[in-house]
């Protein structure tokens, strides 16, 4: 069978969801952050870590589909472009993981258990532990910012492609001429 080259709607209508879920959870984890601790502090949380969880649950679908669905052949690029694309692709597919686990287990060893949607609990999977909260909490910001630059990298070579090569990439998942 022909590989077709755009990516198929599943794959697609996840990594528009990812984005615009990552994309959110980010700006809302930069706003709610310095707030005063109040009800809407609490609450903004509380979003954020449905959106973590959200993430989370799409990530592992999407992860699910692209182990079980080839996806289109790559576009003609130099080899250090394509090695540069595919290293970011996995770095991206990492942190979709990281960030979220890293803010659950955050949440959990801080004493703030996470009801996905104020209905699911979800299981807390380190103890609590205000020292060890308080150490992990860094690292979700930490890799928080690394997946914003890598995708702000993922743009800008999706850009690229669509301004300067004018190749079609952006067709592949959606957008631009096919």
């Amino acid at each position: 069978m022909p590989r077709s080259d755009r990516y198929t709607a599943p794959a697609i209508a996840l990594h528009w969801l990812l984005a615009i879920g990552i994309a959110g959870a980010f700006v809302l984890g930069l706003y709610m952050a310095d707030l005063p601790l109040s009800p809407q502090k609490l609450k903004l949380y509380n979003w954020h870590k449905w959106a973590g969880m959200t993430i989370l649950a799409l990530s592992l679908l999407r992860l699910l589909w692209r182990l079980t669905h080839r996806p289109p052949a790559d576009v003609a690029m130099p080899a250090w472009q394509k090695g540069l694309a595919h290293g970011t692709h996995g770095l991206l597919y990492l942190l979709f993981f990281a960030v979220p686990l890293v803010g659950w287990a955050y949440s959990s060893a801080a004493g703030f258990p996470i009801v996905w949607f104020g209905v699911l609990p979800l299981p807390d999977w380190v103890p609590v532990d205000k020292a060890l909260a308080e150490q992990i909490k860094p690292w979700h910001e930490r890799l928080a910012w690394l997946m914003a630059l890598l995708v702000l990298l993922h743009v800008a070579g999706a850009l690229k492609h669509h301004v300067v090569d004018r190749d079609g990439l952006l067709g592949r998942m959606g957008l631009g001429r096919r």
